[in-house]
Protein backbone atom coordinates (compact mmCIF):
# COMPACT_ATOMS: atom_id res chain seq x y z
CA UNK A 1 0.00 0.00 0.00
CA UNK A 2 1.30 3.61 -0.83
CA UNK A 3 3.92 5.40 0.90
CA UNK A 4 3.30 5.89 4.49
CA UNK A 5 4.16 9.60 4.62
CA UNK A 6 2.02 10.33 1.98
CA UNK A 7 -1.51 10.83 2.92
CA UNK A 8 -3.93 7.85 1.18
CA UNK A 9 -6.07 9.64 -1.48
CA UNK A 10 -9.55 9.00 -1.46
CA UNK A 11 -12.34 10.52 -3.72
CA UNK A 12 -15.76 11.11 -3.26
CA UNK A 13 -17.76 10.20 -6.65
CA UNK A 14 -21.22 12.26 -7.27
CA UNK A 15 -22.93 9.20 -6.10
CA UNK A 16 -21.11 9.71 -2.63
CA UNK A 17 -19.01 6.58 -3.54
CA UNK A 18 -15.44 6.29 -2.05
CA UNK A 19 -12.97 5.30 -4.38
CA UNK A 20 -9.15 4.70 -3.26
CA UNK A 21 -6.91 5.94 -5.76
CA UNK A 22 -3.81 3.47 -4.60
CA UNK A 23 -5.68 0.52 -5.23
CA UNK A 24 -8.08 1.24 -7.70
CA UNK A 25 -11.35 -0.02 -5.64
CA UNK A 26 -14.20 1.46 -3.77
CA UNK A 27 -13.97 1.69 0.09
CA UNK A 28 -16.24 2.22 3.18
CA UNK A 29 -15.89 4.13 5.78
CA UNK A 30 -15.07 1.12 7.68
CA UNK A 31 -12.58 0.49 5.31
CA UNK A 32 -10.96 4.53 5.74
CA UNK A 33 -11.13 3.48 9.62
CA UNK A 34 -8.84 0.39 9.09
CA UNK A 35 -6.42 2.63 7.24
CA UNK A 36 -6.12 4.93 10.27
CA UNK A 37 -5.91 2.15 12.93
CA UNK A 38 -3.08 0.94 10.80
CA UNK A 39 -1.52 4.33 11.05
CA UNK A 40 -2.26 5.52 7.76
CA UNK A 41 -2.95 8.97 6.97
CA UNK A 42 -5.76 9.87 4.76
CA UNK A 43 -7.04 12.60 2.72
CA UNK A 44 -10.61 12.82 0.89
CA UNK A 45 -11.68 14.78 -1.54
CA UNK A 46 -15.12 15.85 -3.85
CA UNK A 47 -13.74 14.98 -7.40
CA UNK A 48 -16.21 17.41 -8.73
CA UNK A 49 -15.45 20.49 -6.72
CA UNK A 50 -11.69 19.36 -5.15
CA UNK A 51 -13.26 20.23 -1.70
CA UNK A 52 -11.40 18.25 1.18
CA UNK A 53 -14.06 16.64 3.28
CA UNK A 54 -11.21 14.60 5.33
CA UNK A 55 -13.07 16.30 8.26
CA UNK A 56 -16.54 15.62 7.72
CA UNK A 57 -15.55 11.73 6.85
CA UNK A 58 -13.62 11.22 10.24
CA UNK A 59 -16.42 13.22 12.30
CA UNK A 60 -19.06 10.63 10.63
CA UNK A 61 -16.69 7.72 11.53
CA UNK A 62 -16.28 8.75 15.13
CA UNK A 63 -20.34 9.26 15.20
CA UNK A 64 -21.11 5.78 13.49
CA UNK A 65 -18.48 3.91 16.57
CA UNK A 66 -19.82 6.20 18.86
CA UNK A 67 -23.62 5.21 18.49
CA UNK A 68 -23.03 1.38 17.98
CA UNK A 69 -21.88 1.52 21.74
CA UNK A 70 -18.31 1.53 21.44
CA UNK A 71 -18.35 5.02 23.40
CA UNK A 72 -14.76 6.12 23.50
CA UNK A 73 -15.52 10.00 24.00
CA UNK A 74 -17.36 10.92 27.68
CA UNK A 75 -20.26 12.94 27.49
CA UNK A 76 -18.35 15.47 29.25
CA UNK A 77 -16.08 15.40 26.80
CA UNK A 78 -18.59 15.76 23.96
CA UNK A 79 -20.41 18.98 25.70
CA UNK A 80 -17.03 20.52 25.46
CA UNK A 81 -16.22 20.33 22.36
CA UNK A 82 -19.80 21.27 21.44
CA UNK A 83 -18.91 24.89 23.69
CA UNK A 84 -15.77 25.07 22.22
CA UNK A 85 -17.62 25.42 18.70
CA UNK A 86 -19.83 28.19 20.88
CA UNK A 87 -15.91 30.30 21.47
CA UNK A 88 -15.21 32.76 18.82
CA UNK A 89 -12.32 30.99 16.72
CA UNK A 90 -12.71 28.01 18.63
CA UNK A 91 -10.98 28.62 21.29
CA UNK A 92 -8.06 26.77 22.66
CA UNK A 93 -9.79 23.29 22.24
CA UNK A 94 -7.96 22.58 19.40
CA UNK A 95 -4.71 23.52 20.68
CA UNK A 96 -5.63 21.47 23.65
CA UNK A 97 -6.55 18.45 22.34
CA UNK A 98 -3.60 17.98 20.18
CA UNK A 99 -1.14 18.50 22.71
CA UNK A 100 -3.37 15.77 25.44
CA UNK A 101 -2.71 13.35 22.03
CA UNK A 102 1.18 14.03 21.77
CA UNK A 103 1.54 13.40 25.55
CA UNK A 104 -0.75 10.15 25.21
CA UNK A 105 1.64 8.74 22.57
CA UNK A 106 4.97 9.78 24.38
CA UNK A 107 3.60 8.60 27.54
CA UNK A 108 3.15 5.20 25.59
CA UNK A 109 5.99 4.98 23.93
CA UNK A 110 7.99 5.67 26.94
CA UNK A 111 6.51 2.87 29.02
CA UNK A 112 6.91 0.37 25.95
CA UNK A 113 10.97 1.83 26.01
CA UNK A 114 11.46 1.32 29.50
CA UNK A 115 9.51 -1.75 29.49
CA UNK A 116 12.07 -3.22 27.02
CA UNK A 117 15.20 -1.54 28.06
CA UNK A 118 14.43 -3.37 31.74
CA UNK A 119 17.12 -6.79 31.24
CA UNK A 120 15.23 -8.64 34.38
CA UNK A 121 11.82 -8.85 33.14
CA UNK A 122 12.85 -9.63 29.84
CA UNK A 123 14.07 -12.70 31.36
CA UNK A 124 10.64 -13.74 32.80
CA UNK A 125 8.87 -16.87 31.03
CA UNK A 126 5.80 -15.10 28.92
CA UNK A 127 7.21 -11.87 29.02
CA UNK A 128 7.24 -11.44 25.47
CA UNK A 129 3.61 -12.65 25.01
CA UNK A 130 2.95 -10.43 27.77
CA UNK A 131 4.53 -7.76 25.67
CA UNK A 132 2.37 -8.27 22.71
CA UNK A 133 -0.25 -8.09 24.39
CA UNK A 134 0.44 -4.93 26.00
CA UNK A 135 1.07 -3.07 22.49
CA UNK A 136 -2.39 -5.01 20.98
CA UNK A 137 -3.93 -2.70 24.35
CA UNK A 138 -2.00 0.31 23.92
CA UNK A 139 -3.50 0.35 20.61
CA UNK A 140 -6.82 -0.70 20.60
CA UNK A 141 -6.88 2.11 23.47
CA UNK A 142 -5.62 4.52 20.95
CA UNK A 143 -7.20 3.27 17.93
CA UNK A 144 -4.01 2.94 16.57
CA UNK A 145 -2.94 6.46 16.45
CA UNK A 146 0.42 6.74 14.56
CA UNK A 147 3.20 6.96 16.96
CA UNK A 148 1.39 5.60 19.64
CA UNK A 149 3.80 2.27 19.74
CA UNK A 150 7.13 4.41 18.68
CA UNK A 151 10.10 4.97 20.01
CA UNK A 152 11.43 8.19 20.52
CA UNK A 153 11.92 11.66 22.32
CA UNK A 154 9.78 14.38 21.38
CA UNK A 155 10.84 17.37 23.01
CA UNK A 156 11.29 19.56 26.22
CA UNK A 157 14.68 21.02 27.39
CA UNK A 158 17.02 17.75 26.48
CA UNK A 159 15.35 16.63 23.90
CA UNK A 160 16.44 13.57 22.46
CA UNK A 161 18.28 12.86 25.59
CA UNK A 162 16.55 9.23 27.52
CA UNK A 163 15.10 9.94 30.84
CA UNK A 164 17.07 9.02 34.23
CA UNK A 165 15.66 6.08 35.52
CA UNK A 166 14.64 5.57 39.23
CA UNK A 167 13.33 3.26 41.77
CA UNK A 168 10.69 5.02 41.75
CA UNK A 169 10.30 4.38 37.44
CA UNK A 170 10.48 1.15 37.85
CA UNK A 171 7.91 0.59 40.58
CA UNK A 172 5.37 2.94 38.68
CA UNK A 173 5.76 0.47 35.39
CA UNK A 174 5.31 -2.33 37.55
CA UNK A 175 1.87 -0.55 39.15
CA UNK A 176 1.21 -0.04 35.30
CA UNK A 177 2.39 -3.42 33.83
CA UNK A 178 -0.16 -4.94 37.12
CA UNK A 179 -2.89 -2.45 36.25
CA UNK A 180 -2.83 -3.22 32.28
CA UNK A 181 -2.57 -7.22 32.94
CA UNK A 182 -5.85 -6.97 35.00
CA UNK A 183 -7.25 -5.05 32.32
CA UNK A 184 -6.40 -7.21 29.64
CA UNK A 185 -7.83 -10.07 32.19
CA UNK A 186 -10.92 -8.32 32.16
CA UNK A 187 -11.09 -8.18 28.37
CA UNK A 188 -10.85 -11.78 27.73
Amino acid sequence: MGEPDKPLLIKRYASRRLYNTETSDYVTLEDIAGFIRAGREVQIIDLKSGDDLTRQYLLQIIAEHESRGENILPVNVLNDLVRSYMVPGGGMMPAFLQSSFDMLRESQSGMVEKMSAMNPMTQIPGFEAMKTQQEAFLKAMTGGMPGAMTSGWTGGENAGAPKEDTGDDLEDIKKQMAELQEKLSRLK
